[in-house]
């Protein structure tokens, strides 16, 4: 079951889809693990504090990538290209956004694993 998120983006409310399907999306578009992404953007953000992240622009367009995925897979008439998607925004915090789909991504791996659990025991295995 997929999850869902709508966050305000310079007054923008966007709308981000979390499910199965986005590691395998993102892997497509980019060929890159979007779990080992997400990790190494947590460490580059640390305490989600400007002063003290270590970003740089890979870390950047890693985030921009997530954050299109997750926004394209909740709405298909998003542009294919990340370029124009973010051309309608003049800001686009990576402070803002990121903690907000990291938190929707663990919602969603959580009731993935609880699904599992529960049809453990609906099954007996």
């Amino acid at each position: 079951m997929a999850l869902t998120k709508t966050i305000e983006i310079d007054g923008i409310p966007t709308t981000f889809k979390a499910s199965a399907a986005v590691p395998r999306i993102y892997r497509i578009k980019f060929g890159r693990d979007i779990y080992k992404d997400l990790r190494q953007l947590e460490q580059a953000v640390g305490e989600n504090d400007e002063n003290a992240s270590n970003l740089d622009m890979f870390s950047l367009e890693l985030f921009e990538g997530l954050a299109w995925v997750m926004a394209k897979h909740y709405d298909p008439s998003i542009p294919d290209s990340i370029d124009e998607w973010l051309e309608q925004y003049n800001t686009f915090s990576i402070y803002q956004i990121l903690p907000e789909i990291i938190k929707l991504w663990g919602l969603n791996i959580q009731s993935d694993v609880e699904s599992k659990k529960n049809f453990a025991k609906v099954s007996g295995k």
